[in-house]
């Protein structure tokens, strides 16, 4: 376990055993191919909303990136970099220490209301989860699926319990259970209740209902920061 201590720019993959055990081939691969038809579905028709976005990051702080890349863990530990568009401040990542104090979710995930972090375009992207929509190319390489728990950062997978890890037996989604049923207002513990009932109940319709409900989402959460 000593390997989940370090920095996430030295770690590889996270020695970890499966819980839960896996579904049957069919609505696995049924699941990567719906997978794959929506994304580039999505990704034809979101192409002016990424480009709108983009320029008004560009706009706003023409000097910083327009995407934000960061490590995350996915299914059975296996570390990859997840994109997202920009919504803070470049130096956010240094910036964070100094605010953990004002941490407003509990257990390993860090999330305050009105974080200084963020900037005027983040505010609305973040609130609509439109910062969201670069992990679809995630989705296109298999690292991600459109409906499963969220990948964790691995400072947080560093403090779970062996009950906590059930929720990387899967790969990880775009949106989840917890996504769509209050977001930055429930604490940890509620989130993995959330994605080990997905991990028991996940089926076509589960997924069908995620996917439509998040959609809605997208129009603005009063519960997204």
């Amino acid at each position: 376990m000593s390997s989940l201590r370090k920095p996430p720019h030295e770690q590889d993959d996270i020695p970890f055993q499966p819980i839960v055990s896996n579904m049957s081939k069919t609505y696995l691969i049924s699941k990567r191919c719906t997978d794959l038809v929506l994304t580039i579905i999505g990704l034809l028709l979101l192409t002016p909303v990424f480009i709108i976005v983009a320029t008004c990051i560009k706009i706003e702080d023409v000097e910083s990136p327009i995407f934000f890349r960061q490590v995350r863990v996915g299914r059975n530990g296996k570390v990859f970099t997840m994109y997202k568009f920009r919504s803070m401040v470049s130096n956010a990542e240094e910036l964070k220490g100094q605010l953990i104090i004002q941490n407003e979710v509990q257990g390993p995930i860090f999330k305050i209301k009105d974080d200084p972090r963020v900037t005027k375009v983040g505010k609305i992207i973040r609130k609509t989860s439109i910062d969201e929509l670069p992990q679809l190319y995630n989705v296109l390489k298999g690292e991600m699926s459109l409906v499963g728990p969220r990948p964790p950062l691995p400072q947080e997978v560093a403090t779970y319990s062996s009950y906590d890890y059930q929720r990387l037996s899967i790969t990880p989604g775009l949106t989840c259970y917890w996504q769509v049923r209050g977001r930055s207002s429930l604490g940890f513990k509620d989130m993995v209740e959330l994605d080990l009932k997905y991990l028991r109940e996940r089926n076509y319709y589960v997924d069908l209902k995620l996917i439509i409900k998040t959609v809605f989402v997208l129009f603005g959460s009063k519960n997204a920061f």
